[in-house]
């Protein structure tokens, strides 16, 4: 009787032990989904956004403000999950020298039984464009 507790118990911790990491691995991957999208965005919208008359007029690397920001959110939207909310933040785009600072933050739940989990993932980025122009 003692022993078919314990064999009891074991299952039973083995199970919950399975949900909280199945709980935890989909707000860490969605952490690092977010942080890999905002970094791979941010470059190709730099690069997207660079000035061409700036450069062959006067050899300065300068990015414009509206393109870089319509490349960004357009790039971004095509490459996040469709189920999920994001709020994006561009706190500062330097013009010259090439900088930006971006904070996207989403939301993820978890349910334990009849409790519902809340977790902000906010993943911020500050970029400055280098080139081997």
């Amino acid at each position: 009787m003692k022993e078919s507790f314990w064999g009891i118990f074991i299952v039973t911790f083995g199970i919950v032990t399975m949900f909280l990491i199945y709980s935890f691995q989909g707000i860490t991957d969605t952490s690092e989904h977010n942080y890999n999208i905002l970094k791979e965005v941010t470059e190709a919208a730099m690069m997207d956004a660079i000035s061409l008359p700036d450069y062959r007029r006067d050899a300065i690397i300068r990015i414009d403000r509206e393109k870089f920001v319509e490349n960004f959110v357009r790039r971004f939207a095509e490459s996040a999950r469709l189920g999920k909310t994001y709020n994006i933040r561009i706190y500062d785009v330097v013009e010259y020298p090439p900088k930006v600072s971006i904070q996207v933050s989403s939301g993820e739940q978890a349910k334990t039984g009849e409790e519902i989990y809340n977790f902000d993932i906010v993943n911020r980025i500050d970029a400055i464009l280098e080139t081997p122009f």
